[in-house]
């Protein structure tokens, strides 16, 4: 009598667990996340981005590899081929969790039906490919883009200081929620003091910037932000609450707003793959 009773119990298990999941679902994305071993193949544990020009590898080879094909070019085709099967089969080598997904018998039948010339084969065995493709990137692309390429700011310190990254931007924005308060309450040199610290922070974070901008040197702040910061200023001093606000608002996006675009976003979507989560907060979401 004991098997029935432990059978059942395992059944309620499972329909208590999925009928939570379901009840859930708005709140709850699927994701996988792609091997550990992948990271041997980026920065910063590799000088290069292995992975990338491998992958970079692959897309120009399928194309050529149907081009040839289209034209019945037997000798490029089997070049091209060969060059695709050779990189194809590099996934596995360099990630051996993935090996499996590799469908080395169509790899083969490609390479056959480009040595024998029967050139619309080929172009079936490319289609085929293309979806075995699709079907990795949809689950691992997005993901492994995050983890492996969006910018770390976690052990980024304010230049000069030995405050974070984190709690330096908080403490700007906090600068510039101060400008705004004290132009709308009428304490112009409240506004103005907050104004110079702020443009004193934004400077000295410019200096984080080529560690990463190092070829395409990024200036920051550049001549724009610099000389909203002027406008602002003598708004502040002769200027109405509108065109304070302006100019602020201005300032805001062209200090702010670009950049948190680009980095914020992709930093802090990285953080929910990286992070590690307690238990007390995976059952608290």
């Amino acid at each position: 009598m004991r098997w029935p009773y432990f059978i059942f119990f395992q059944f309620l298990l499972i329909a208590v667990v999925g009928t939570l999941v379901y009840l859930h679902k708005d709140k709850v994305v699927m994701l996988k996340t792609p091997p550990a071993s992948l990271a041997q193949w980026y920065k910063p544990e590799n000088k290069r981005q292995v992975w990338l020009h491998n992958m970079f590898k692959l897309r120009r080879e399928l194309q050529a590899v149907r081009l040839y094909a289209n034209n019945q070019d037997a000798g490029h085709l089997q070049q091209w081929a060969a060059d695709l099967s050779e990189h194809y089969l590099k996934i596995g080598e360099m990630v051996p969790e993935w090996e499996r997904k590799l469908d080395k018998k169509l790899i083969d039948g490609l390479l056959q039906s480009a040595s024998n010339m029967h050139y619309q084969e080929v172009i079936e065995a490319l289609d085929e490919l293309n979806n075995n493709c699709d079907s990795c990137h949809a689950d691992y692309r997005v993901v492994t883009q995050l983890v492996y390429r969006a910018a770390d700011f976690s052990s980024v310190k304010v230049p000069g200081s030995s405050i974070s990254f984190k709690d330096g931007m908080k403490d700007l924005t906090a600068k510039i929620n101060l400008i705004k308060i004290a132009s709308d309450d009428g304490q112009p040199g409240v506004a103005l003091a907050a104004m110079t610290s702020l443009q004193k922070e934004v400077s000295a974070l410019g200096e984080t910037c080529v560690n990463c901008h190092e070829k395409n040197k990024k200036e920051f702040p550049d001549s724009a932000i610099n000389a909203t910061f002027g406008k602002l200023k003598q708004s502040l001093l002769t200027g109405t609450a509108k065109e304070q606000g302006q100019e602020l608002g201005t300032l805001a996006v062209l200090a702010c707003a670009q950049c948190h675009g680009t980095h914020r976003m992709a930093y802090e979507a990285r953080n929910l793959f990286v992070e590690k989560r307690s238990w007390r907060e995976l059952m608290k979401h």
